[in-house]
Order: structure tokens, then C-alpha cells, then sequence
């Protein structure tokens, strides 16, 4: 009975021992040792004490194996750094050449009202008709300079409208073709001519030299010769 009772004690001793007994060496002391049959503790301490002595030994040897990393805070921080870049270089969007927003167009410099534009046009149409879209942008700016000139009226529509002598200052007021439409060409040639890009040198006159009339106005500055007009200041 007695022995039983050692042998029970014995058991659960080294059951208990190898399943505690540390890391991975445990497996190799159970398998490499086999249970001897005891009657007293006495003898469980001799007849075990050198089987623990050498897996304490084995899980010593193992931990000491282990490859140790010291703790350096700049190496970690550094590294958490170079994640965080990466990951923003990786997740951030790239744009392509079609989301770009497209470039939007020149606002004007003068700004009139819609009935003194189609005026505006109208005279265009008259005074260029077959010329280029160039030539037609070149006599809406001549009207703009005379706007900006202390020698001339101070609005688009006095301008067209101003009377020299006994006469319009602009023929086509005089003989009525400004009352036709203008056309989409002269349209747009005032709305480039609003944005005062180009302002021919501040030329105020122009004419056709091959039906000008006025002996005084081949006495002025030319500046510039677009089509069948002259440009001058």
C-alpha cells in the first residue's frame, strides 16, 4: 500500500515537473528519461534530482542562445519613421494628366454690359468685314485705346458715337451698316480685344490707305499694318 502510494506521489511529481520544466526541452526529458519505482520522497530526490539538474541545465543553455537585441530608441524611432514615409508615399493619390483642371481662359480687363457689347461687335463687323480674325481684334483695340485716351470720350459707346465736325467719327455709324449683326468672329474678336493683351502700341487711328481720303491722317505714327489697315497713333 505504502508503495503505491510513493509511486502515485512519483508520477504526478514528474508529470508535474516536466510540464513546467521550461522551453523546449521539456519534450527531450520526457521522452530520454523513464520513471524509477520509489517507497520514499528520500529516494524520489535521488532517484530524480540528477534528471532535473540536467533540464534545468538544457533551458539555461537554450536562453543563453537566444540572439539578444539591445533596445536602442533612435534605431526604433528612425525605423517608425521610415514606415510612416512609406506608407504616405504608397497611399498617397497620384494625379494624372486628365484630372488636371484645364487653364481658364483670360478674365476681361474692361468690363461693359452685354447690349454695349453687341454694339461694340457690330461696329467690328462693319469696319473689318472680309478682313482677319487678327484684323477685326486690331479695330476693337483701337476703340478700347480711344476709351483709355484723355483725348477721346470715356465709354465704348461714345466713342462709336462721337461726331467730328459733321460727321460720325466711324463711317459705318454714318451710313448705318452698324446696324446689321455682327458675326460670331467679331464677337469673339471683341472679347479677346477686352482682355487688353495686346493694346498695338496705344494706336487710336486706323485706315485703308487705298481709299483714305484725309491727307492728315497718312501724317500719323504707324505702328502696325494688319490686312488692308493701318494702324496708327
Amino acid at each position: 500500500m505504502k508503495n503505491k502510494y510513493f509511486k502515485k506521489i512519483t508520477v504526478a511529481c514528474v508529470a508535474t515537473f516536466a510540464f513546467i520544466g521550461l522551453h523546449n526541452t521539456t519534450v527531450e526529458a520526457i521522452t530520454e528519461y523513464q520513471i524509477v519505482n520509489v517507497d520514499s520522497l528520500a529516494e524520489i530526490g535521488q532517484a530524480y534530482g540528477p534528471i532535473m539538474y540536467e533540464m534545468k541545465e538544457k533551458d539555461k543553455q537554450y536562453d543563453e542562445e537566444k540572439e539578444y537585441i539591445p533596445y536602442k530608441p533612435d534605431l526604433f524611432e528612425k525605423q517608425s519613421q521610415d514606415t510612416e514615409v512609406e506608407a504616405i508615399a504608397i497611399t498617397e493619390p497620384q494625379s494624372s494628366e486628365t484630372e488636371m483642371a484645364a487653364p481658364e481662359s483670360e478674365p476681361p480687363a474692361v468690363t461693359i454690359s452685354n447690349e454695349e457689347k453687341d454694339l461694340f461687335a457690330r461696329l467690328v463687323e462693319a469696319e473689318a468685314k472680309g478682313e482677319s480674325y487678327e484684323g477685326k481684334v486690331a479695330v476693337a483695340t483701337v476703340v478700347l485705346n480711344r476709351v483709355d485716351s484723355p483725348e477721346f470720350p470715356n465709354t465704348v459707346t461714345e466713342v462709336i458715337h462721337e461726331v467730328v465736325g459733321d460727321a460720325y467719327a466711324f463711317s459705318p455709324v454714318q451710313n448705318g451698316e452698324i446696324n446689321e449683326p455682327a458675326s460670331d468672329e467679331a464677337i469673339q474678336a471683341v472679347e479677346e480685344a477686352l482682355t487688353r493683351q495686346d493694346t498695338l502700341n496705344d494706336s487710336v487711328y486706323f485706315y485703308n490707305p487705298e481709299i483714305a481720303t484725309d491727307t492728315w491722317i497718312t501724317t500719323r505714327e504707324v505702328v502696325k499694318t494688319v490686312g488692308n489697315h493701318v494702324f496708327a497713333k
